[in-house]
């Protein structure tokens, strides 16, 4: 089935999304909706087929071949929270963003599995059961209380730090594992940081909330349940795979683990020969963490969202796959702009392919270095590869072109509260900063308004604006080669704009920044590098 109307984007929705999703979509000027939501595997590769978006969620599987026919996708968008089923490293290399909804249902599952606690802690599961069976075993089905109790929180992502608000709001104390949190984000949250060895004993119930890697399948195996406190409860409502399922069954049935709850399984459904299905004190639910309405609404909204702002705007600071996190991209538009204007200006100077380019920030902003090499990259490479290239796979492209692109924090230069500086080098010694010096070029963000500004190119200073058409004319200082450029060009038919004009010092060396409607002939600029006085002309489009 398929549904569209008129657009420069066409988005694919090949998993079911709530009418909250479809309606934004729809909403937004040039995209092109289309539901393939009953299409087999075939008739959505031919979909595929110049389409700039694909909307999925976990029954879709993204592989290396799926993204491979869709010859112009931009985006991959998972509705939900995990990946698991797309090809991040495939769709890296062509450029394509994969977006998720990281947040939308994050109070649904931090209800869950706080419920999967109480319910095996209570062990309400079991009670229910009996007294459909017409039992009444109240002496027999005798739980444990949650207050004064010591709650294990293994990630402190948006989820874990739900969770730790509800348990304390239980009376517990809180002890976390979670390696990339600081002290002071742990004492905003009122809880312990330890480390898994630490943790594992010290806890009457542990809880997961850390996404799932083939480094940490398994991550709660044998070794881990058996350090684990006596009576103890394990809790799973992350990913399946991070606990080894028959090692659990075991720990279960030995009764050193005094229950469990688990809403995520290695394979879904769950077989019908897992040794899960066995053991006691286990309470199940079918991967229920999202699915409550307003997740459901919520991660509909966020997706669509996303998909829109990466193809119309070309935001991709959602991207889980490009090299800096969403929040390091908040608010570092304009220095972005500035580092791929740059990296254009550099390109255009610089004949020989450098091994590596150090980029320079020297400004107030923190975590803008990431998204600022990117960008720089995106720029420089623009006119040396074939599309597709942005700031998801700039790096990874350059890299593989073996060009190392350096970041270097710096302190503000001069009058610049936002300096960026792109420096090149040639060949390579046995240190970082071994190679042939090549060009320098600097630039900066100017006003409230914070407009990109060129202010240095090799060792002239020169403030000009870094759009449309420039003339980059190096030549003696010496009376005649202004008139004969305007001449030359005028003969052309080429209108100045701008003619920005710097120098060392008089009878020395000048350079010209001239900014011209139009794009010159290679015929125009020999009759430029022709005229007297003149040793070098370069043309760069910055847009």
């Amino acid at each position: 089935m398929s549904e569209s109307k008129g657009g420069d984007f066409r988005v694919i929705i090949a998993d079911p999304l709530l009418p909250d999703g479809i309606e934004t979509l729809r909403a937004a000027p040039g995209l092109a909706v289309e539901d393939h939501t009953e299409s087999d595997r075939e008739a959505l590769r031919d979909a595929l087929e110049g389409a700039s978006a694909l909307i999925v969620r976990s029954r879709t599987k993204v592989t290396p071949d799926l993204i491979e026919s869709a010859d112009r996708l931009r985006v991959v968008g998972r509705a939900g929270v995990g990946v698991d089923n797309i090809d991040i490293p495939a769709a890296t290399r062509r450029g394509i963003a994969v977006l998720n909804a990281p947040a939308a249902n994050t109070q649904s599952t931090a209800e869950l599995a706080f419920a999967l606690l109480l319910a095996a802690a209570r062990r309400i599961t079991e009670a229910d059961a009996s007294i459909r069976a017409g039992e009444w075993r109240r002496k027999e089905l005798r739980g444990i209380q949650l207050s004064g109790k010591t709650l294990g929180v293994i990630g402190l992502g948006r989820i874990g730090a739900e969770v730790v608000w509800r348990a304390r709001a239980f009376g517990m104390r809180v002890v976390a594992h979670d390696p990339f949190v600081s002290a002071d984000r742990a004492s905003d949250l009122g809880v312990e940081l330890a480390s898994l060895d630490e943790l594992l004993p010290a806890c009457h119930a542990i809880t997961l909330h850390v996404p799932l890697s083939e480094e940490n399948r398994g991550f709660i195996g044998r070794k881990e349940l058996a350090a684990m406190r006596p009576g103890s409860i394990l809790v799973n409502a992350a990913r399946g795979g991070l606990v080894d399922e028959a090692a659990l069954a075991e720990a279960l049935g030995s009764g050193h683990l005094g229950a469990a709850g688990l809403d995520v399984f290695e394979t879904e459904p769950l077989p019908a020969d897992s040794p899960l299905r066995d053991a006691p004190q286990l309470v199940f639910s079918p991967h229920l963490g999202a699915s409550t309405y307003e997740a459901q609404r919520q991660v509909s909204r966020q997706i669509a969202i996303s998909v829109r702002d990466a193809l119309v705007d070309g935001d991709y600071s959602a991207a889980l796959n490009a090299p800096f996190e969403a929040e390091d991209r908040d608010g570092a538009g304009p220095i972005m702009d500035l580092g791929y204007r740059l990296g254009r200006l550099l390109a255009g100077l610089e004949d020989a392919p450098p091994s590596r380019i150090d980029v320079r920030y020297g400004g107030p902003r923190d975590g803008v270095l990431g998204p600022l090499a990117a960008s720089v990259a995106v720029g420089f490479l623009e006119r040396r590869v074939d599309p597709p290239l942005n700031v998801v796979n700039a790096l990874s492209i350059a890299a593989e072109r073996g060009l190392e692109i350096v970041r270097v924090r710096t302190q503000a230069v001069g009058d610049y509260t936002n300096y960026v500086e792109l420096s090149a080098a040639s060949g390579r010694g046995r240190g970082r900063g071994r190679g042939r010096s090549g060009m320098v070029v600097g630039g900066a963000l100017m006003g409230a308004r914070m407009e990109p500004r060129i202010v240095r190119v090799g060792t002239f200073r020169i403030e000009t604006e870094p759009r449309g058409t420039c003339l980059l004319i190096r030549n003696r200082d010496q009376p005649g080669v202004i008139g004969g450029v305007g001449t030359v060009l005028g003969e052309a038919n080429a209108n100045i704009a701008e003619y920005h004009l710097a120098r060392r010092k008089g009878g020395g060396q000048s350079f010209g920044v001239v900014r011209i409607d139009e794009e010159l002939p290679a015929k125009t600029l020999r009759e430029l590098e022709d005229l007297d006085g003149v040793e070098e002309v370069r043309q760069v489009n910055f847009d």
